[in-house]
């Protein structure tokens, strides 16, 4: 019991590392959650650091959840204090309650106040880790999205609700036999909601036309 609690709270801790902030204060001085959006992800770099800036904290964001997946899982070396009825084995599943504590890190992070991004490239390392093919596809959807809209959250939002729908259609109309299906699928349905109401700010700004577009322009 104490080495899962261990591996969940060193998951959390992986996913609460602020790159916005610290990226932010390295590049400008400033605290990005006082400029732009207010918000401390990838998102916000973007727009107030320029595009460079915002794939790397995009990227960093998303090896905190490939690192919970990957590493820290791995320091779990006990057996589970209550039966697996998941197809899962326990490795697999010790992965997935990894992964859901370092986006919870990154959304609520410990290091600035709980106050931390929106969760969607934390979110993307760890689905990436355990549905690749399943993610994949959901970034085509939201480079396209993102290409046509210019709206990065929209792009988010869409491959957030892509991800379960992209498993559905492949399990039930292409027969493809994705491994866990039943578990899974409820573990993105849940992730991609928790997405969408964590963008639910964007959503409101997007439908009353105040969401800003993105430039690959220098800032």
């Amino acid at each position: 019991m104490f080495n899962l609690i261990f591996v969940i709270i060193l998951s959390y801790l992986v996913g609460s590392i602020p790159n916005s902030i610290i990226i932010s204060k390295l590049v400008k001085g400033i605290d990005i959650r006082e400029f732009g959006s207010g918000n401390a992800g990838g998102t916000n770099v973007f727009r107030v650091l320029g595009w460079k800036w915002g794939i790397l904290t995009i990227l960093l964001d998303a090896l905190k959840g490939a690192i919970a997946v990957i590493v820290v899982a791995r320091l779990y070396l006990d057996n589970f204090p209550f039966n697996n009825i998941t197809p899962f084995d326990d490795f697999t599943l010790v992965q997935i309650i990894c992964g859901v504590a370092a986006v919870i890190g990154h959304v609520f992070t410990v290091f600035a106040g709980f106050k931390g991004g929106k969760g969607i490239a934390t979110g993307l390392g760890v689905l990436i880790m355990i549905v690749t093919v399943d993610m994949a596809l959901a970034l085509a959807v939201f480079f396209i999205v993102v290409g046509l809209s210019r709206y990065i959250s929209l792009g988010s939002l869409a491959a957030a609700i892509a991800v379960p729908l992209i498993m559905i259609i492949r399990e039930n109309i292409f027969g493809v036999d994705i491994q866990g299906y039943h578990t899974i699928l409820p573990f993105v349905i849940v992730l991609a909601l928790f997405v969408i109401y964590t963008h639910r700010s964007n959503i409101l700004r997007i439908i009353n036309g105040n969401e800003r577009k993105i430039s690959f322009s220098k800032k």
